[in-house]
């Protein structure tokens, strides 16, 4: 005859059963609030409409185009809007080294003037030509006003010149397009270049950054501060044919507008 179990280890098993059931009903809680929490936050991160992540915790988005964008419908570009983010800024390629300028530059100058688009314009930088000609270059073609982004230089390659040698150049760049607009140009570059060879030479300048690292990797990869980071160069926007160049600002609207050209 088979023996009956104690009241008090059906007890027990009872209490075992419970919590398992207890154990397992919190843990599918719990993944269902981490897969809506995921959804929340790819939500906040990655917009179809453009068509790439972008970076969290900034509200302030901008693109940078040249020749390469074709014809652009500025229009377009300033309406587009995707979950309450929309295009704030542009910077537009105006020069290259002493004597090139970009065909569609004054095109495009002109048609974001007539926008609520904040515009910039940059030169393309060669180590390797005459500093001062360069400078003279991309003031004979730009114009800043009132309520424009300060002129930038893009600097990204070494041209075979010593780190000496590319300071010297562009302090002279530099010191000549502040004379003329009287602000301080922001310097553009990649991450490397930086490290190489304008860390500590210039951090008294605004830095918009180059760098299409993950948010996490590139936050702990860049130790200096600052103004513009550029994340992608996929991006997808209204107006635009193919793709573009998608860039953060490191503040918030008013931010941006301060420093904009008095």
């Amino acid at each position: 005859m088979p023996k009956r179990s104690s009241p008090l280890k059906l007890i027990i098993r009872l209490v075992l059963v419970l919590a398992m059931i207890i154990l397992a009903f919190i843990g599918i809680l719990l993944l269902l609030q981490n897969k809506k929490q995921t959804t929340i936050n790819n939500r906040n991160i990655f917009h179809k409409s453009f068509g790439i992540v972008l970076p969290s915790g900034y509200t302030v988005h901008g693109i940078d185009v040249s020749r390469h964008q074709d014809e652009i419908d500025w229009q377009k570009v300033e309406s587009m809007r995707s979950d309450s983010i929309r295009i704030s800024f542009v910077f537009i390629k105006a020069t290259e080294g002493i004597t090139r300028q970009d065909p569609s530059f004054e095109q495009n100058w002109k048609a974001i003037k007539k926008t609520k688009l904040i515009r910039g314009a940059y030169h393309f930088y060669y180590p390797s030509r005459d500093a001062l000609k360069q400078a003279k270059n991309f003031i004979s073609q730009v114009n800043l006003v009132k309520g424009d982004l300060p002129p930038v230089v893009d600097i990204e390659y070494s041209n075979g010149k010593s780190k000496k040698k590319i300071c010297e150049g562009l302090t002279k760049f530099v010191n000549e397009i502040e004379k003329k607009y009287k602000v301080k140009p922001i310097i553009y570059t990649n991450l490397s270049f930086y490290n190489d060879y304008l860390d500590g030479e210039f951090d008294s300048y605004p830095v918009w950054i180059s760098c299409y690292f993950e948010q996490e990797r590139f936050n702990s990869s860049c130790s200096f501060r600052w103004k513009f980071w550029q994340h992608s160069e996929q991006g997808k926007v209204n107006g635009i044919a193919g793709n573009v160049d998608f860039n953060v600002f490191n503040g918030g609207e008013k931010d941006l507008l301060k420093l904009c050209i008095p």
